[in-house]
C-alpha cells in the first residue's frame, strides 16, 4: 500500500527583485513631490511628473497616493515630523533657532513651505486643513515651551534698528498668513501691537543704558 506524498507548502509571494519595500518607496515618491512641489509649486505640478522622478508610471504611484491631495499633505506630515523628531519636538524654545538655521540649508523645502502656506489660504485648497491644524499646535507647543523657559533667567538681548525692523516685517507677514488661516484665533492688530511695544521698550532700555 503506498503512501500518500505530502501535500506541498505554499510559498509566500516575493516581491519582485529589486523592489523597495511599500514604505521605503512611499518615502521615495514624498522625496520626489517635495522636489517637484518646490521647483513647480502645488497647482502646477503633475502626478506623471512625480511618478518619473522615481522611475514610476503615474497608475505605479496611484497605487501608494490616491491623488496629488494625499501626496500633498503626506509630504507636509513628513517634513513636520522630521522637524519636530530632530529637534526635540520643540520642548525647549532655543531648538527654534536650531531649526531656522536647517532651515537655510535646504532653500527648496523653505519654498515650497512659504509657496503652500500662501496657496492653503483659498477655501478649496487640499493643505489648508492642515495648515490651520498646524498653526493651532504650534501656537500651543511653543507656548508651553516659554512657560517651560520662563524660570531661567537671562539677560534680554537689545535689537539694533535693523533687527527690529526685520522682526516686525516678518510678525506681520506671518501673522496676515496665521489670520487668513484662522481669524478667529490670531488678533493680528493686538500681536503686532504686543511684538511692538515689547521690541521698543528693549530699544529704549538699551538707550538709557
Amino acid at each position: 500500500m503506498s503512501e500518500n506524498p505530502p501535500a506541498p507548502v505554499p510559498e509566500r509571494p516575493r516581491r519582485g527583485r529589486g523592489r523597495p519595500p511599500a514604505t521605503d518607496r512611499r518615502r521615495q515618491i514624498e522625496d520626489a513631490a517635495l522636489e517637484e512641489f518646490a521647483e513647480h509649486g502645488f497647482r502646477n505640478s503633475s502626478l506623471a511628473a512625480v511618478a518619473q522622478r522615481v522611475g514610476l508610471s503615474q497608475q505605479g504611484l496611484l497605487h501608494h497616493f490616491p491623488n496629488k491631495e494625499a501626496l500633498l499633505v503626506a509630504v507636509l506630515a513628513r517634513r513636520d515630523a522630521v522637524d519636530t523628531a530632530d529637534f526635540g519636538g520643540l520642548r525647549d524654545i532655543d531648538r527654534l533657532t536650531g531649526l531656522a538655521e536647517r532651515n537655510t540649508e535646504r532653500p527648496g523645502v523653505v519654498r515650497l513651505h512659504a509657496l503652500l502656506t500662501a496657496e492653503a489660504v483659498t477655501d478649496d485648497h487640499p493643505a489648508g486643513p492642515f495648515f490651520r491644524a498646524r498653526y493651532e499646535e504650534l501656537r500651543t507647543r511653543v507656548a508651553e515651551a516659554v512657560r517651560e523657559s520662563e524660570h531661567e533667567e537671562a539677560p534680554a538681548p537689545q535689537p539694533t534698528p535693523e533687527e527690529t525692523a526685520a522682526l516686525l516685517v516678518a510678525a506681520m507677514d506671518g501673522l496676515q498668513l496665521q489670520w487668513l488661516h484662522d481669524p478667529e484665533a490670531v488678533d493680528m492688530p493686538a500681536l503686532l501691537g504686543l511684538l511692538t511695544r515689547v521690541l521698543y521698550a528693549h530699544r529704549g532700555g538699551a538707550e538709557q543704558g
